[in-house]
């Protein structure tokens, strides 16, 4: 299926047959329209499911119209009308292929991946407004061998994030995740696992990519019954700083967090966990919490340097749990790593290190609470007020 250069096409749901390339060539534009009857009950532009080879690629754009389906601006992040429709939505698809194309203005979730195996997502743009909620980049929702390659991403919530959402359980667990060569900004956050966790997610390697002007780096939010297990981040420059408080997160560039989502919730584990060769700078640092008899395990910071300043107007001296059972947004001292909860945990040549004028309500190198199995190997930091505070917190 092919959209010739030089024009706009508007419409409404398009669905995708097996077998399909709809390939949109150098100055073409597919568009959506405002008109919300046009769209099926997937409430997106384009569609796919239960096929297989199915592609979308070329040159050109595919645009959203985000400004249409917003009202007003609350704080610096939009309300949405309701109805509001995604941009791609492919379900219990085989053979996926996302090539060279330019997605911008989704007013909902960009590309949504369900139950989908052997998917290959490469060099393509996705430019939305940083202001419009749920504006997530790119999906993979219980979905298998992924592979998503040098992609720039701006998204008004998170980058790349990977699901298992509650509806589609019987698709079974996400695995086999790769994410290379990707740069993203982000209002949430810009990389991460969860935080719907009904089923597993195993197998992930996330390597050479460029986080900035995000509101968290690299996350993990395990909030249901599903295990997170043998993930690797390296390579990585992530920088972070605070936004407004509708969105989650207060500039962790390293967030790992197990919480139940409510107080009935079999909450599952987070184990063979590893950080290696990463730059942070940002607002806050790192944020590992595990919960009650439910500790993570097996956690590796292997050469991760960060760095901690304070730039913008918005207040620090907060964590962020949300969602879940626990406090949610609470004031406390900005640790350059925050560890409670856990077992087997490894810093292996870290480095901490704090801005000019650092804030009161920037305190130890290290905080840590109810570890066990904590070693630390050329460890370098010290508190960000040595004549107020402890170098090191272990309790």
């Amino acid at each position: 299926m092919l959209l010739p250069a030089g024009r706009t096409y508007l419409c409404g749901t398009i669905r995708l047959k097996p077998n399909v390339d709809l390939y949109i060539e150098t100055g073409a534009i597919l568009k959506g329209t405002t008109d919300g009857n046009a769209y099926g009950p997937e409430r997106v532009l384009i569609t796919a499911i239960d096929g297989s080879n199915i592609s979308i690629s070329g040159p050109g754009t595919i645009d959203g119209d985000s400004p249409a389906w917003m009202d007003r601006l609350e704080g610096d992040i939009f309300k949405a009308k309701p109805g509001r429709p995604g941009l791609i939505y492919i379900r219990n698809c085989t053979q996926v292929n996302l090539v060279d194309v330019t997605i911008r203005n989704s007013a909902s979730w960009t590309v949504h991946l369900i139950g989908c195996e052997d998917v290959l997502i490469r060099d393509i743009r996705i430019l939305n407004d940083l202001r419009v909620p749920n504006c997530d980049g790119i999906d993979p929702d219980h979905c298998r061998n992924v592979r998503i390659a040098n992609c720039f991403i701006q998204a008004g919530d998170d980058g790349i994030v990977t699901k298992n959402t509650r509806d589609f359980a019987h698709y079974g667990p996400c695995e086999n995740i790769t994410v290379t060569g990707c740069t993203i900004i982000s209002r949430s956050c810009a990389i991460k696992i969860g935080t719907e966790s009904c089923g597993d997610f195993r197998n992930f390697v996330f390597n050479s990519c460029v986080i900035y002007g995000s509101n968290r780096g690299l996350g993990i939010q395990l909030r249901d019954y599903g295990t997170i297990e043998n993930v690797i981040f390296s390579d990585m420059v992530v920088g972070t700083e605070l936004h407004g408080p509708q969105w989650w997160g207060k500039a962790e560039p390293i967030y790992v967090t197990a919480i139940p989502r409510t107080a009935e919730t079999k909450l599952g584990r987070i184990r063979n966990i590893q950080f290696s060769n990463i730059i942070c700078r940002g607002e806050n640092g790192v944020f590992i919490h595990g919960w009650q008899n439910h500790p993570l395990e097996d956690i590796v910071l292997d050469n991760v340097q960060v760095e901690i300043g304070k730039w913008t107007t918005y207040p620090g001296g907060f964590y962020d749990t949300r969602p879940g059972i626990h406090e949610g947004v609470y004031e406390h001292k900005t640790a350059g790593i925050f560890i409670r909860h856990a077992s087997g945990v490894e810093l292996r040549n870290v480095k901490v290190s704090w801005g000019e004028n650092p804030p009161d309500y920037f305190g130890s190198a290290v905080e840590v609470h109810d570890v066990i199995g904590l070693e630390l190997d050329i460890f370098k930091g010290q508190a960000a007020h040595p004549d107020k505070d402890m170098d090191r917190i272990i309790e």
